[in-house]
């Protein structure tokens, strides 16, 4: 295959659909790993080594593919995800078809497309005798909608070896690329309160909802748009009968901060929680799920190489900034990281997700050349 027949889209394409149609959603391991399976395959003529690590609580497993060249010094380390949010099934709803510019099907946006093309980019360096200045570590896993609970050590662990790490995560905003994500913090509350019977003994009881609704309106109220800081509390439950006093209730909170100030006075602040009402207790766990990625200098030099590399290809890259988290978070503090590098696109988790045909090429080209030009 020539270099311009790997760019080509509709062979890119092609392989995106293959792991589209395997359908991957975390709770799913065994076709999360039917995935990885195929992945497996896919590296066996190339060179480098695989390392396999069993999935556990209930996830799939994860793919290490290094170079077999550059691991004695750090290198370029690449993050991908296969699962998805898509339930099983869900490709009856949203089959892979393609309308104009857009390809339609679960995650192929939010990241099979940023993971097939990091990889292909990786098989059209391996087409021809030269190698990359740095050796090359791609990671995919299997567990990045929930959090990474299992990966994240793991990534953690090859970020701080590596001199640069690329996450293909899907584009922004008409293929802006991502040097900052806001830290994620996940949270529980407990709320014991007095039960009674609410017709006759209303004064012997101490209310759970009641002191729910006095948390919300509290975390509510630490919401600061103006720096960037939300507070959501997305999972309510209380109470068991409409003529009980509540005794028991439950909230789900998230917390999303641009830096580490913010992370630390937050937390702060929703694990210190009291409870207003006489003989109801409060009791919150949780904490910061990822850390904030702020851009620092060494993602700033990263992001203008990429920059200048994607203006030879033909397009502007610009950086942005996002709400949402991803495995970058857990590398951008120490480790250059750019982020936001796969397919551009819209609808993520959704029912129209789909990516731009018209990306394809350019985005795979940019993978490329940072594999070629990194030192």
């Amino acid at each position: 295959m020539t270099n311009a027949n790997w760019f080509d889209s509709q062979t890119i394409l092609d392989g995106i659909r293959r792991w589209v149609e395997i359908e991957t959603p975390t709770e799913a391991p065994e076709q999360v790993n039917k995935l990885i399976s195929l992945v497996a395959e896919q590296y066996r003529d190339l060179p480098v080594t695989l390392e396999r690590i069993a999935g556990v609580d209930g996830c799939g497993d994860h793919l290490v593919a290094r170079t077999i060249w550059g691991q004695d010094a750090p290198g370029i380390l690449v993050l991908s995800h296969l699962d998805t949010v898509h339930p099983m099934g869900f490709i009856e709803r949203l089959p892979f078809r393609i309308e104009g510019d857009s390809a339609f099907g679960p995650g192929i946006y939010d990241m099979k497309g940023g993971a097939y093309i990091a990889h292909h980019a990786f098989g059209a360096l391996c087409a021809t005798t030269d190698r990359s200045p740095l050796g090359i570590t791609h990671i995919f896993t299997s567990d990045e909608e929930i959090g990474s609970p299992n990966s994240r050590a793991l990534i953690e662990r090859e970020g701080r070896k590596a001199k640069y790490v690329l996450v293909t995560e899907p584009a922004r905003d008409g293929g802006k690329i991502v040097t900052g994500r806001k830290g994620v913090g996940r949270f529980e509350v407990f709320i014991k309160g007095v039960p009674a019977h609410a017709g006759t003994r209303p004064q012997d009881g101490r209310s759970a909802n009641r002191e729910l609704a006095n948390l919300i309106l509290a975390l509510e109220g630490m919401n600061d748009l103006e720096r960037g800081v939300t507070v959501n509390v997305g999972v309510v439950r209380g109470g068991t009968r409409p003529n009980v006093t509540p005794e028991e209730a439950y909230a789900e909170i998230d917390l999303r901060v641009p830096s580490f100030t913010d992370a630390e006075e937050f937390v702060g602040r929703i694990l210190g929680l009291t409870s207003k009402t006489d003989g109801v207790t409060i009791k919150v766990t949780g904490g910061l799920n990822r850390p904030p990625y702020e851009k620092n200098n060494a993602g700033a030099s990263l992001y203008e190489h990429a920059k200048a590399l994607a203006a030879e290809i033909g397009f502007e890259l610009i950086d942005t900034h996002t709400g949402g988290g991803s495995d970058g978070n857990f590398t951008a503090a120490h480790t250059a990281t750019l982020d936001g590098l796969g397919v551009d696109g819209k609808g993520a988790h959704t029912h129209y997700e789909q990516l731009y045909v018209s990306s394809l090429e350019p985005r795979a080209r940019l993978l490329h050349r940072l594999y070629q030009t990194l030192r």
